[in-house]
């Protein structure tokens, strides 16, 4: 099958030929024809599937055929949980609809505001925005959504999990009821598909590539070792790989500017990014991974969201994540377009339960060695003792809980408490205090995530 088979318009079929697209993924196959017939869409495929060509080509489609009631009034909107998604999907965007007399714009949190109203009130046709900057601009009445036609929610899954579902469900109260609505997510956990049958009108199904599997492209392993042991583990890791771009992912944004820091102090040229980083912060650092200036990059897995950088050769888990379904998300950063890849886990015995979680995910044990590479013993112990000896771990499992303020996923919360009785989280992930409540956007409660 090829793009033309699928009946998009000849100004966007001259675009995918100018960028040598021409065979259409799985995802995109099937999700085009149904969003150019205006049926409502539930895609379920994980991140490098090429899900947002998937949604914006036919909406750029039925866009440039029909007259709007009024010009430049805003028909789409495109909701994403991070500020590097969202601008990754303008970009998209802006590529696609070339020649078809649209515009379009993203507004998101950490840069002023008014340059974004300045924008809105020249008149868009497009809006890609992360819910908590979009409400606020709402509420200061800088855009409507009474003439919304398409509304797009991408990585709903990461939504719920920085604590953007009430912020979308408000953002949907105010778009008309005849809109039409396409939801793309890894997952489907059961407050997604509340929101799907509160929202959604009889929409179709398509599902690729499912969050449990991994690229057979990608060569992984794990490595055990003390906590205390991974600082040095990660410098002589990379020095094993000089030149190569590497993501290495922590749980919190303050282990990752250590992590930055010790590599930095070592002469790799490394950089961090997270919630906690402005905007112009975030924006350099990629430039400069992708530029290959400093060809380290250590990210949160939210901040991680919407970075589609190809020739990454090596992912390193420095700590596992809390949710085992990250650790697909995570690896599959490498090995994209056909290329292979290596994927490298620092496990500590702290983290052995969550090792079990993923490898029960991905339905496959994963190689491992200890840090002076000897055979790791297999972790079936008796019940209550690790193998090894080790202490057992207190990692937690899946557990979303509640909405969470900033970054949330970064640092999470381990212990069996149920979630009410548990105290708030800080913006890096850490137990916020006592007597203080973790600082949240009025807009949406995840303002560090925007």
């Amino acid at each position: 099958m090829n793009f033309t088979d699928l009946g998009l318009s000849t100004p966007i079929l001259k675009t995918l030929s100018n960028s040598n697209y021409s065979t259409p993924t799985p995802i995109q196959a099937q999700a085009i024809p149904a969003v150019m017939d205006g049926k409502d869409l539930i895609g379920l495929a994980q991140t490098g599937t090429g899900k947002t060509a998937a949604f914006s080509l036919p909406v750029l489609h039925r866009l440039s055929a029909t007259k709007p009631s009024e010009p430049r009034k805003l028909r789409a909107l495109i909701l994403a949980p991070t500020r590097e998604l969202a601008t990754q999907i303008n970009d998209a965007i802006w590529t696609y609809s070339k020649g078809l007399g649209l515009r379009s714009a993203f507004v998101i949190g950490g840069v002023p505001i008014r340059k974004q109203q300045r924008q809105l009130a020249q008149g868009i046709d497009i809006l890609v925005a992360t819910p908590g900057r979009l409400e606020d601009l709402i509420s200061q009445k800088s855009v409507t959504l009474k003439h919304i036609e398409t509304v797009v929610l991408d990585e709903a899954d990461q939504m719920l999990d920085i604590g953007f579902m009430p912020a979308i469900r408000r953002i949907l109260s105010q778009t008309p009821k005849s809109r039409q609505t396409l939801l793309f997510s890894a997952t489907m956990p059961k407050e997604i598909a509340a929101l799907a049958d509160d929202h959604l009108s009889d929409p179709v199904e398509v599902s690729v590539t499912p969050v449990s599997s991994t690229a057979e492209r990608i060569e992984q392993s794990v490595v055990h070792m003390d906590a205390s042991a991974k600082p040095t583990a990660i410098f002589k890791l990379i020095q094993k790989h000089p030149g190569k771009r590497v993501i290495v992912f922590t749980r919190t944004k303050r282990g990752a500017d250590k992590v930055a820091k010790k590599l930095g102090a070592e002469g790799i040229g490394a950089d961090a990014i997270h919630g906690n980083k402005s905007q112009g912060q975030r924006q350099r650092a990629l430039d400069a991974f992708r530029k290959g200036d400093k060809p380290v990059l250590i990210a949160t897995d939210i901040a991680a969201r919407g970075i589609d950088i190809r020739d990454v050769e090596l992912v390193v888990n420095y700590d596992l994540p809390q949710v085992p379904e990250a650790y697909v998300h995570r690896i599959g950063r490498t090995a994209r377009a056909g290329a292979s890849g290596f994927a490298v886990t620092f496990c500590s015995p702290e983290e052995q339960k969550l090792l079990r979680g993923i490898e029960k995910i991905i339905k496959k044990s994963i190689p491992a060695s200890m840090a002076d590479g000897s055979p790791a013993p297999a972790m079936d112990a008796p019940r209550g003792k690790p193998a090894g000896g080790a202490r057992r771990g207190n990692g937690g499992g899946r557990g979303r809980g509640p909405a969470k303020s900033g970054d949330a996923g970064e640092g999470g919360n381990p212990n069996k408490r149920p979630w009410h009785k548990r105290r708030s989280a800080n913006a890096d992930g850490n137990a916020a205090p006592k007597g203080k409540r973790p600082r949240r956007s009025k807009a949406s409660g995840a303002q560090a995530a925007s």
